[in-house]
């Protein structure tokens, strides 16, 4: 890099000030920490010029005693030519050097290092110089490099320097991530709700207890008590596993899909507005036997929910209306169109508000459905009065997702909400319009939430790149809560368009979440989570899909215990038929292509082990 030539000093002088640096004096030396943590990323690189007539010096490895004077100019009318533009630009700045060795000679280009060059802008006067042209918030948009972390940071960012971005910042990364397994899991398992520890075995013995338990089952041996224990520990030790016995191809994308809680039924809600219903009595030979559409939907079917009598099917879109469908596959009559924007008299909205719902439930009695809607609010509505009864504007941002926390009750309910809270919310309560308590622990939007049904444990999953399992009991209060700001502790993450980073993760300074479990990929969609039934499963697990295309499953401790890997199951499975719609999104060719699989959502039966994963 050279530098400009340097103008007459006389006449710069007179016309402006000139700014010298000087290693004694305090004014160019910092007096307070510098409490920028944000990292940076490296301007483009540089260009070298290609004057080439002048005779090249090399530069002095050491500063000390370089007097470096700055010509400050007023800006020139854009009136000139863009030639005269250009030289302005290049003498806005000139710089004399003096060392031991003697003087470079006047109009005679020198050239310096780039360490030089950071070694300069390590310098805190020189750095005020710069941050004075800009606001106080384009300054916390620039950090200059000190000279003793230029290796560190070069071997990052590739060079030392150039502009911010916002939100980056200088954080532990994966060094922060809680402990693997975690205390507090282990605690749980071994206290009974989530199933029940055998003794430790490796991999062989194990493998022969398994087949001796199901000799003795068979046989009747043992009294009643100690075969209900080895049929659990029997059921906990079969997970599934990535070779798939059936594969269904839809000509659209599969967004969400679930068993019925007897295992009897499974639906399955794709982008061509379609819901298909099949009868999963035997678990491994499914029976297709009807389809029902939502007119006029906008992009997707969001979400799903079916009765507990497995009569009705509620199906949502990016709209305010839910549509419901009898699942008798001998009624073919059209289903009922449910508008959650009509409010009760008693609670009345005073307009008729377009929204778009993103997540639905069935209550416990199926008289009422729960939903989180786009206009950052919690519905509730009363099917046989045909109306909303309940709506709460509860949260900053939209809620994507929530659920009755008790099976058998409908007063508790869960919404997980972009702005990075789970709140809870007690019906009985509600005179003031206040949540019962607040879960904090995510940094990023949640994407779903799944309440055990028992009125005490929640799972939740969030574009922060965990699930995170927590207990009613440990919940904060919404005065405490108030006493938090939410949006300090997130960087809003666009989980659509960018992978998440680790080394940004920062974890929440309040978080209540009981454990945290990592390892999938929450991108491009609302990803969920599940608790493994308590049937086939004894409620041992926790699992989620992905958009690797995989589905993670995990012990309470965090540990992973399986991983169904739904990519290679299905890999280059569909035929090639030019017309299909999901074709240009999930396959690229068999010949040098890529076969592409997001596992938006996963169902476990809850009497066999077979996962369905969408």
């Amino acid at each position: 890099m050279s530098a400009p030539p340097i103008p007459d000093a006389q006449a710069s002088e007179e016309e402006t000030p000139r700014v010298v640096y000087d290693p004694t004096d305090p004014f160019w030396h910092d007096t307070e920490e510098d409490d920028d943590d944000m990292d940076y990323f490296p301007a483009p690189g540089d260009t070298e010029d290609e004057d080439g007539d002048a005779p090249f010096h090399d530069a002095a490895e050491d500063l000390s005693g370089v007097e470096i004077a700055f010509e400050i100019t007023e800006t020139e009318d854009d009136d000139e030519d863009e030639d005269e533009d250009e030289e302005d630009e290049e003498g806005d700045e000139e710089e004399e050097e003096e060392d031991g060795l003697g003087t470079v000679p006047a109009g005679q280009p020198m050239y310096i290092t780039r360490d030089q060059i950071m070694q300069l802008l390590g310098h805190a006067g020189i750095g005020r110089i710069f941050a004075s042209n800009y606001t106080s918030r384009e300054r916390r948009q620039f950090r200059f490099l000190d000279a003793e972390n230029d290796e560190e940071n070069e071997e990052e960012a590739g060079t030392g320097y150039g502009f911010v971005r916002p939100g980056r910042r200088k954080n532990a990364g994966r060094a922060a991530f809680q402990k693997v397994p975690s205390d507090e899991g282990k605690e749980l398992m071994n206290t009974g709700p989530f199933g029940t520890n055998p003794r430790p075995l490796d991999t062989i013995r194990r493998k022969k207890r398994v087949a001796y338990r199901i000799m003795q089952r068979e046989l009747g041996m043992g009294s009643d008590g100690r075969q209900k224990n080895k049929n659990q520990l029997i059921k906990q030790d079969m997970i599934p596993e990535s070779v798939a016995d059936m594969i269904i191809h839809y000509n659209a994308r599969c967004y969400s899909g679930q068993f019925s809680d007897d295992g009897n039924f499974f639906f399955s809600c794709a982008q061509d507005f379609k819901v298909r219903m099949y009868d999963t009595s035997n678990p491994y030979d499914w029976k297709y036997y009807k389809r029902v559409v939502y007119p006029y939907g906008q992009w997707t079917i969001t979400d799903a929910s079916l009765s507990p009598d497995n009569k009705f099917l509620a199906y949502s879109s990016i709209r305010s209306i839910v549509c419901l469908a009898p699942t008798d596959p001998h009624d073919e009559s059209e289903p009922h169109l449910l508008d959650f924007a009509e409010i009760g008299t008693h609670n009345p909205r005073g307009f008729h508000s377009y929204f778009g719902i993103w997540s639905i439930r069935f209550s416990g009695d199926g008289r009422e459905i729960v939903a989180g809607t786009g206009d950052n609010s919690v519905y509730v509505y009363d099917i046989e009065r045909r109306q909303s009864i309940l709506r709460i504007p509860g949260h900053q941002d939209d809620v994507n997702a929530v659920c009755f926390g008790d099976s058998q009750s409908p007063h508790i309910l869960y919404s997980g909400s972009d702005d990075t809270t789970l709140k809870v919310w007690d019906r009985r309560s509600m005179g003031d319009g206040r949540e019962a308590g607040v879960f904090l622990g995510h940094t990023e939007g949640l994407t779903y939430v799944d309440s055990k049904g028992d009125g005490r444990y929640v799972l939740s999953n969030g574009k922060d790149q965990t699930a995170k399992l927590w207990d009613l009991r440990k919940m904060m209060s919404k005065h405490e809560a108030d006493q938090v700001d939410i949006g300090a502790h997130t960087t809003r993450f666009e989980y659509r368009s960018n992978a998440y980073d680790d080394r940004d993760y920062v974890p929440h300074p309040h978080d209540c979440s009981l454990v945290t479990f990592r390892g999938h990929k929450v991108l491009k969609t609302l990803i969920r989570c599940h608790f493994s039934p308590p049937g086939s499963t004894d409620s041992r697990y926790v699992y989620s899909g992905s958009y690797d295309g995989s589905i993670y499953i995990w012990n309470l401790d965090a540990t992973l215990a399986g991983k169904v890997n739904v990519l290679q199951a299905t890999r280059n499975s569909r035929p090639r038929d030019p017309n299909l719609l999901a074709e240009t999104y999930d396959f690229y060719g068999r010949n040098g292509g890529s076969w592409m699989t997001c596992v938006r959502d996963a169902s476990w039966h809850p009497n066999a082990p077979v996962i369905a994963g969408k």
